[in-house]
Parts: structure tokens; C-alpha cells; sequence
């Protein structure tokens, strides 16, 4: 469930996972300021917002110093199409086992519709450069969200 969800000050748990075309290890963004970001599903309408948002910032994000990586349960295949449909230009990570989830704290109980159900959690965890959580935000709105991040961030 989200027992595991991190703090401010937390050490991220580093991971290894397939991408739409390589393979991803966050301990090879060390020195680097990294925003992870938990989506449900690629190519469905909340998501592709959060997605298109985020490419839409990636200038802003870039030069203050931030990488962006996508994390979600689906197949290096989809996100390859998503990536293809959407025009994204940063690093998508395939989450089949729902291991980095879990880990992080995005997978577990959550409303949908009115109804309790398992899933991702859409969230986004920003790590400092030695690898640190700087900022920890769970059950965020697709819609709206990049800004609201960019704001916190101190970015606009």
C-alpha cells in the first residue's frame, strides 16, 4: 500500500528498469537533480495532460537544473508509442512489477470514481543531488500540476 511514502530528507531507493528504448538507473543521475513523476496509464487524458506538461516545461526545468523521469506500470512498448504520439523528450520508465512504485510509495488504495481501488498513485518526488528527497507530493491533479510544481520549485 503507501506505508512507504518518503519524506523530506529520505535517501531515494535506487532502481534499474527497462525504458521505451534502453535501461534506466537513477544512481546515474547522482549530481544531478532528478523529478520522479508516478503516473496511472500512458495515452489516457489525465495522464497525456501531466506528460505534455511537463515536456512543455523541460526548457525551464533544464536550466535550473532538473531531469525529468516518467514512471508508470506500462510496457516498454507502450510508453515507446506514447512517447512517439505525445512528443515526449524525456526519459519514460516501465514499472511492470510495480516495484519502484511500491517502493516510493505511488502504488496502493485510492478513490476512483467513488470507489476504493489499487493503483497508482499519481506523484511526484523531487531528489536533490546526493540523491535526497527535496520535495514529497502525493495524490496530485494532472491538470495544473507542472505549474503548481514549477511554483514550489521556485522556478516562475
Amino acid at each position: 500500500m503507501s506505508e512507504n511514502r518518503l519524506s523530506v530528507g529520505d535517501t531515494a531507493p535506487d532502481f534499474t528498469a527497462p525504458t521505451d528504448d534502453a535501461t534506466f538507473t537513477l544512481a546515474d543521475l547522482r549530481g544531478t537533480k532528478v523529478i520522479l513523476y508516478f503516473y496511472p496509464a500512458a495515452m489516457t487524458p489525465g495522464c497525456t495532460t501531466q506528460a505534455c506538461d511537463f515536456r512543455d516545461s523541460l526548457d525551464v526545468l533544464h536550466a535550473s537544473g532538473y531531469e525529468v523521469v516518467g514512471i508508470s506500470k506500462d510496457s516498454p512498448a507502450k510508453l515507446a508509442q506514447f512517447r512517439e504520439q505525445e512528443g515526449l523528450t524525456f526519459t519514460l520508465v516501465s514499472d511492470e512489477d510495480r516495484a519502484i512504485q511500491e517502493a516510493y510509495g505511488a502504488w496502493g488504495m485510492k478513490k476512483l470514481y467513488g470507489k476504493e481501488v489499487e493503483g497508482s498513485i499519481r506523484s511526484t518526488v523531487v531528489l536533490d543531488e546526493e540523491g535526497k528527497v527535496a520535495v514529497a507530493q502525493y495524490n496530485v491533479k494532472a491538470t495544473g500540476h507542472v505549474a503548481k510544481l514549477r511554483r514550489d520549485l521556485g522556478l516562475d
